[in-house]
């Protein structure tokens, strides 16, 4: 894929592993559409992506836990760009590990809604879109957690597994369509997403998200008959 001029929509793009990737993706020379909660943060990333060397950066505000406010910034990306080539499915959040009993009822609701319903949400605002597309692609950040189980991530853990098989049942379902299906599973990347949680982890010993979004880069820029359905990040 030529990513020069795509249009590519990044969710959780206002800092960690999301930050990284649009950087990289406007070093390329692509128009992004970057989404996320902290509008003052969105903003800076906008205007460093556009000092990369974006063709256009655009931010926008909104919330995965509502679901008008994602079919509504769906439809604000689609009547400002016109069309979206690209899109990363990468937010997402952690909730401090520890037996199902110990998480709040209202942080596993939200574990869900971000983590997974939401995506899938958004994704199929896109779909249409991306059918339309000459070249395709939805790319998934899922995590190590979807595909190891570990202790104390039970929620955590159910929304990635579920990440992980609506990826797959959706490369399956786009295979004639032309729309390219691929997910990443990465080992512990060093960002904030644990100390929001207030969870202690030693981050220095995570993979660097510029790394990580070199390897984003990578995967969608392989020539047509080369496509990565998957990639394992481990340390």
């Amino acid at each position: 894929m030529q990513l020069k001029n795509k249009v590519v929509v990044v969710t959780g793009g206002s800092d960690g592993i999301g930050k990284h990737i649009c950087l990289k993706l406007a070093a390329e020379g692509c128009r992004l559409a970057i989404l996320g909660r902290d509008e003052a943060r969105l903003n800076l990333v906008c205007k460093a992506a556009v000092s990369e060397g974006a063709a256009e950066a655009r931010s926008y505000a909104m919330d995965l836990m509502d679901a008008q406010a994602i079919a509504a910034t769906a439809a604000q990306i689609l009547a400002d760009f016109g069309n979206i080539d690209i899109l990363i499915n990468n937010a997402g959040i952690w909730h401090k590990a520890g037996p199902l009993d110990t998480i709040p009822p209202a942080l596993l609701s939200e574990t869900v809604q971000t983590n997974l319903t939401g995506l899938m949400q958004l994704t199929q605002a896109f779909l249409p879109s991306l059918r339309t597309a000459e070249e395709a692609a939805i790319l998934n950040v899922v995590s190590k957690s979807g595909v190891v189980a570990q202790a104390g991530q039970s929620v955590y853990t159910a929304t990635k597994y579920g990440v992980r098989g609506f990826s797959d049942v959706l490369k399956q379902d786009e295979a004639e369509t032309g729309v390219r299906v691929a997910a990443l599973y990465q080992s512990g990347t060093n960002t904030g997403m644990f100390a929001k949680a207030g969870e202690e982890v030693p981050n220095h010993i995570f993979t660097e998200p510029d790394d990580l979004a070199d390897v984003v880069v990578f995967m969608l820029s392989r020539p047509a008959k080369l496509w990565m359905h998957e990639v394992r990040v481990e340390l």
